[in-house]
């Protein structure tokens, strides 16, 4: 063999080397930045590995990740929900209504919270799909209804809640609550996108949707079903910060619903859709957890946290945006 056959083939391998590195930490960058992240914080303070530490990430994590899930139905089919939060608010809300002043039972007034989700999600995917309006638009206005909503219903007052939705904010061996259900909602929300035809109408829709509809499936039904399944999600959330609270908030998750976008968009999304994984949303937002709890321990400012947080918005979505340029060279 020559020289410069050598020379050409040892080119070749470092090449291919550095395309699998650039893959790889493509794929897993915010598992890699989750793990450098925490190595960083233990090291800055020992404060941070410790088990009851642990425990408060996770219940940080807990809500955010359960809007998340519900809103990674939603990126991979190409739309966007901006109402999870106000959706969130209104359903822990009617639950309190409708326990405290009607005197229904409380498992009565979970179901009224999960269908109040579930009504606010559809109507948003009805207005998507056959009024053709973009759903930041129909979510936007979503929003605003749900939260004014909320603030009807309870008069601007917190309502307390029912003993079973208090549960929502109690531990079960030792470990609360709100990190069972956020790992429960994450293994449906998995088996939903993996294993069902509506995870994969979910995932043509959002690669091409023209083509999805030449295929034979219903585009208009697969639309108002990922935000349906956004709101029922945004609901479970309600009940958890209802139960943590003890009581449920007119601006209870109020701003959430950037969090959750952010986490979809780290965990390895693309906000042009047919992408995203629940495993990666997950990680998403354990990491943006894991770094306000890490703030707060270093005693950093809520004001500097904020500006911490919108920079690791604006990375993840420059780097979905480079990544999409990228896949299409």
């Amino acid at each position: 063999m020559s020289e410069t056959t050598k020379v050409v083939e040892g080119d070749k391998t470092k090449d291919g080397t550095f395309d699998q590195v650039k893959r790889f930490v493509a794929r897993n960058g915010a598992l890699l930045g989750l793990v450098l992240l925490c190595v960083v914080l233990a090291l800055a303070t020992p404060a941070f590995l410790t088990g009851p530490n642990i425990l408060n990430v996770g219940i940080q994590a807990a809500t955010v990740a359960i809007l998340a899930f519900g809103q990674t139905f939603v990126i991979v089919s190409a739309g966007i929900d901006l109402s999870v939060g106000s959706v969130a608010a209104v359903s822990s809300m009617l639950v309190a209504y409708t326990g405290a002043s009607m005197g229904l039972p409380g498992w009565f007034t979970i179901l009224v919270g999960l269908l109040a989700g579930a009504v606010f999600g559809a109507l948003s995917g009805i207005v998507n799909a056959y009024l053709k309006l973009p759903s930041f638009i129909a979510t936007l206005a979503m929003m605003s209804v749900a939260r004014g909503l909320t603030l009807v219903i309870s008069d601007g007052r917190p309502i307390s809640t029912s003993g079973m939705v208090n549960f929502f904010g109690t531990t079960i061996v030792g470990v609360p609550v709100p990190i069972v259900m956020m790992l429960i909602m994450g293994l449906i929300a998995a088996v939903i996108l993996n294993f069902t035809s509506a995870g994969r109408s979910m995932y043509a829709v959002g690669g091409n949707m023209e083509a999805s509809r030449l295929s034979g499936i219903n585009v208009h039904r697969t639309q108002i079903m990922v935000f349906l399944l956004s709101g029922v999600f945004a609901a479970v959330a309600g009940l958890v910060i209802a139960g943590r609270l003890h009581s449920a908030q007119p601006q209870a998750a109020t701003g959430y619903e950037m969090d959750a976008i952010a986490s979809v968009v780290i965990g390895g999304a693309s906000l042009s859709g047919g992408k995203g994984k629940v495993s990666g949303t997950f990680i998403g937002a354990i990491l943006l957890a894991v770094i306000r709890n890490g703030l707060n321990i270093l005693n950093v400012s809520s004001f500097w946290q904020q500006v911490v947080i919108g920079l690791v918005i604006a990375f993840a979505v420059s780097f979905d945006t480079l990544r999409r340029k990228e896949d299409a060279h």
